[in-house]
């Protein structure tokens, strides 16, 4: 594969317009560009969580399992951000959506029901896997947004959706394989 970027700098957004793959150019706070970057910080969020568990999983070996199903998702959010940069190319198959809930019910069902709403926390990977939801969830409300203007493939949607489901999944396989207590949520007390 040859050079994809000879040079970083273009000087061709300074004043606040980008261009896409398949020419048209549109402010940088065009909805396509929002989701785009909210993919973006989605995929370096995923980042920094595989990061920290490959160094966890040297301790815990029942983490490998989720590097392994987390690790291809960085690789389709980027072929989602490509589908959005060039909107004729189509990168996203209904198979990766349907790879996640299996995945999704085959955890889901190790960590058993939910019985309590529970928070972020308990321990560093625990709660970057949680951030990495909640960038999910952004990641699809932009989507979403983009999508009332211009319509997008049903796939892509999807994918984010269920990629949101399998990180609140991973966060509670995490902490059950590390033999972390979830931190529950209390109501204030009432006066």
């Amino acid at each position: 594969m040859g050079y994809r970027l000879s040079k970083i700098y273009t000087r061709t957004g300074d004043k606040g317009e980008t261009g896409l793959a398949d020419g048209r150019r549109v402010g940088k706070d065009h909805p396509r560009i929002e989701a785009i970057g909210e993919l973006d910080t989605l995929n370096s969020q995923l980042g920094l969580l595989l990061a920290e568990l490959e160094e966890a999983a040297t301790q815990c070996t029942g983490l490998q399992e989720l590097i392994e199903v987390l690790g291809p998702c960085q690789h389709r959010l980027f072929d989602l951000g490509g589908e959005l940069a060039m909107p004729e190319y189509q990168a996203l198959q209904q198979a990766e959506v349907e790879r996640l809930e299996a995945v999704i019910d085959r955890w889901n069902d190790e960590v058993g029901p939910l019985e309590n709403f529970i928070l972020p926390g308990g321990s560093r990977l625990i709660a970057l896997a949680h951030v990495c939801r909640s960038f999910a969830r952004s990641s699809e409300r932009r989507c979403q947004h983009l999508n009332a203007v211009e319509p997008l493939r049903s796939e892509g949607l999807a994918y984010v959706n269920r990629l949101s489901d399998l990180l609140f999944v991973a966060a509670r396989l995490i902490a059950k394989r590390q033999g972390i207590a979830e931190v529950l949520w209390k109501a204030a007390d009432k006066p």
